[in-house]
């Protein structure tokens, strides 16, 4: 069974100072929990550099949210992969809905930027999930399918061996609504399903699968219970170091 791996996705917050303070503040709150869980945090890209700064000399993990699959050139706005690199990042993370939704990402998009994750050494958190029509038309399974299919195309099984893969129904991605352990485990399985199926050489059950989607301490126990379901990526409940941690302590 793979480990569980609790990540924080500080989405578009945190300024210099309040990065100085949460991270103080997650490294204080977690000095008491010693159950195996990694910790990853994903700051915005102002505050990597502050946070490498603050985390070197602790356990916690720092990630990225997003990254350019080219090395360099004129492509004004983007972040290379050996930039994050530069200022400490170990993961990114790719995919995420709000990408795919809001900044129109394909899977052909994304895919590009596993493969580059993978080249230059970084470990990418692999994000997907189906919108709450798609859930109510009955075609989740082909949604989740087809972004395994498109985002990890040409993905050998030594680089899918250092991926993590986050479902995250977009339904209950900042809503509050929450899928039911159950509906979440069904996927979760379906998922590891795809890998034996597809990556017959890996073992599929040490690869992390997380769930994403309004997960809080009160909630966090009874999904880190399921047996497909690896780890969390958190959303507005790691932006306050009790609730984070709370998360962590429920592994």
């Amino acid at each position: 069974m793979s480990k569980k791996v609790i990540a924080g996705n500080w989405k578009m917050n945190m300024d210099i100072p309040e990065t100085v303070k949460l991270i103080s503040g997650i490294k204080e709150a977690l000095k008491n929990i010693n159950n195996g869980a990694e910790a990853i945090v994903c700051p915005p890209f102002t505050s990597l550099e502050t946070a490498y700064t603050l985390l070197k000399d602790s356990p916690i993990g720092l990630g990225a949210q997003n990254m350019y699959f080219e090395d360099s050139g004129a492509y004004t706005g983007e972040i290379s992969a050996a930039m994050l690199k530069s200022v400490g990042c170990r993961y990114v993370i790719l995919g995420h809905s709000e990408r795919r939704t809001i900044f129109k990402e394909s899977d052909e998009t994304i895919n590009k930027k596993v493969k580059k994750a993978h080249s230059s050494g970084l470990l990418p958190i692999f994000c997907i999930g189906e919108t709450l029509e798609e859930r109510e038309k009955g075609i989740t399974f082909d949604v989740i399918r087809t972004q395994l299919s498109g985002g990890l195309k040409d993905v050998s099984p030594a680089e899918l061996e250092k991926t993590i893969i986050a479902y995250e129904p977009v339904w209950a991605i900042g809503t509050g609504k929450v899928a039911t352990p159950e509906q979440a485990q069904e996927v979760h399985a379906f998922i590891r399903g795809w890998i034996k199926e597809n990556y017959p050489s890996v073992n599929a059950k040490e690869i992390v699968i997380q769930y994403g989607g309004s997960v809080k301490p009160d909630n966090a126990k009874e999904l880190l219970s399921q047996p497909d379901i690896d780890g969390a990526l958190v959303g507005g409940a790691c932006l306050k170091a009790d609730s984070f941690a709370g998360i962590i302590s429920a592994c």
